[in-house]
């Protein structure tokens, strides 16, 4: 499979506890996918996209490196993506 839907992919990469939370922050418009605003959960994801979303009082900027077949261990989910640091979300960064 090359291709997950967005809130399946949010539930297995755990970053909701629940599908149905996944399904609502997409609706609520809290998820970007490249940018773009993300308003229904079955908008397609593929490996390489950028997903940014909101993490406590932060929000972060994650490229998919995987989409899994399950739900697994937080360790199984941590191989799905990585936490991209140089974005112009990384409070540290300077301004031109």
């Amino acid at each position: 499979m090359d291709h997950m839907r967005i809130d399946k992919w949010l539930w297995h990469a755990r970053f909701y506890r629940t599908r149905p939370l996944a399904q609502r922050a997409c609706m609520a418009g809290f998820i970007r996918l490249n940018g773009q605003r993300v308003e229904k959960p079955a908008v397609i994801l593929r490996c390489g996209d950028i997903v940014t979303l909101p993490l406590g009082r932060e929000v972060a900027a994650i490229r998919v490196l995987g989409l899994g077949e399950r739900r697994g261990s937080a360790p199984e989910a941590r191989q799905l993506y990585e936490v991209m640091v140089e974005t112009v979300l990384d409070p540290s960064a300077t301004a031109p």
